[in-house]
């Protein structure tokens, strides 16, 4: 792979982790209501999912999505429940709490990383992001180098970026404040990704329509 090509790679991995969506609102839920370690765990296993989608790519088995709406439809209702299902937690959710954070920080790190890999490997739009915009990577992958690249790239900047997200709300100077609107910050997570599920579904509907 060449340097251009890998420069292309990389801005693309980068527009796609910093755009805004159901992933920054779960790093930044799991950041406010555990601190700065659940965030990073959150953020880490997010890339995890990602890495497992550039290696689906990479194995061709993005192509055989594409030719198979029926099985890519299936993914993507699954998906929108999913995303439906974390909204409705959000919305019941009663924020932070310095005394519930201490007695169960070890669940909150498993739950911290079951959301992350789970709102990667669910999420719709990043399997249309695989399937539209970085398979066209995968032909310049003709040696393993390139290929390690083409999986490693996008993993290591989704954890990257979030893990920045999650130091930057973490800091003594910002957490409180936002800890202190932890309950307003989860219903309005709540409501973007119920949103977002419902987005997936008409979109969905009508695409089936139409065709």
């Amino acid at each position: 792979m060449s340097i251009d090509t890998w420069l292309g790679l990389l801005a693309i991995c980068c527009l796609g982790a910093m755009s805004p969506g159901p992933s920054l609102a779960m790093v930044v839920r799991h950041t406010l209501s555990g601190g700065r370690l659940h965030g990073i765990v959150c953020a880490w296993a997010h890339s995890i999912g990602i890495g497992f989608y550039a290696l689906v790519t990479l194995l061709g088995l993005g192509v055989v999505l594409k030719e198979a709406p029926l099985v890519f439809n299936i993914i993507a209702v699954l998906g929108a429940m999913y995303l439906a299902w974390l909204g409705l937690q959000a919305l019941r959710s009663k924020g932070s709490s310095e005394q519930k954070l201490e007695t169960s920080a070890p669940s909150n790190l498993l739950i911290a990383a079951r959301d992350g890999l789970g709102i990667s490997l669910f999420n719709p739009k990043i399997l249309l992001f695989f399937l539209a915009l970085f398979s066209q990577f995968v032909l310049a992958a003709n040696t393993a180098s390139g290929q390690l690249l083409i999986v490693a790239t996008p993993l290591i900047i989704d954890g990257l970026w979030y893990t920045v997200i999650a130091m930057l709300l973490s800091h003594s100077a910002v957490l409180p404040k936002l800890r202190a609107k932890s309950a307003l910050i989860d219903k309005v997570s709540g409501i973007v990704l119920i949103i977002l599920a419902i987005n997936v579904l008409v979109r969905l509907f009508k695409f089936d329509f139409v065709s």
